[in-house]
């Protein structure tokens, strides 16, 4: 499957969801993908929101083709988020 996908710097913090948020537009369509606070932690550390902000940012590239890969493979949930392991 040949798609068009790009990453907006538009990613924050969602507290109802505990997750960093950030989209996608796939071919024009916008797609959301998330990493849970939980994920964070144990990928990269820090204990707040902002250090999480700041983390994504700093691994912004690999956590772009990490979300590449599973849309790509078509591992949306069920509201078609993606979300990052």
């Amino acid at each position: 499957m040949n798609q068009a996908i790009q990453f907006p710097d538009r990613e924050e913090w969602r507290a109802d969801l505990q997750a960093v948020c950030f989209p996608a537009l796939v071919n024009g369509m916008q797609l959301m993908c998330a990493l849970s606070a939980e994920t964070m932690v144990r990928r990269f550390g820090g204990d707040e929101p902002r250090q999480w902000l700041a983390l994504f940012s700093e691994n912004r590239w690999d956590l772009e083709e990490e979300a590449s890969d599973l849309i790509r493979d078509q591992q949306e949930d069920d509201q078609g988020w993606v979300w990052l392991s």
